[in-house]
């Protein structure tokens, strides 16, 4: 993939929600609640500020992160859903 967002913004694909309850019970595909989670991809270079340098970003290629439900716009690249959205509807990192 050949993708790198503007500014402030993060690639962001999706993980895959949960399929079954703690007791078991599997969820239709139809039920299923959007995922929040999700595995950055890419970066952009960050917020310039009045001197002209660039901020870089809290997050980087690889965190694994939560974001708001209806966060950011949902784009298909390369075959693949994908999230791009900027690096404030990022809620925070998952260690």
């Amino acid at each position: 993939m050949n993708f790198r967002p503007l500014h402030d913004r993060v690639l962001v694909e999706p993980l895959d929600a949960e399929e079954t309850t703690a007791g078991g019970i599997i969820i239709p595909d139809t039920a299923q609640e959007k995922p929040q989670e999700g595995k950055v991809l890419a970066v952009g270079k960050g917020i310039q500020d009045d001197d002209g340098e660039y901020r870089p970003l809290d997050v980087k290629v690889g965190d694994r992160v939560l974001y708001g439900k209806y966060s950011g716009t949902e784009v298909k690249i390369d075959g693949e859903d994908l999230v791009i959205m900027r690096e404030s509807d990022v809620m925070g990192v998952v260690d």
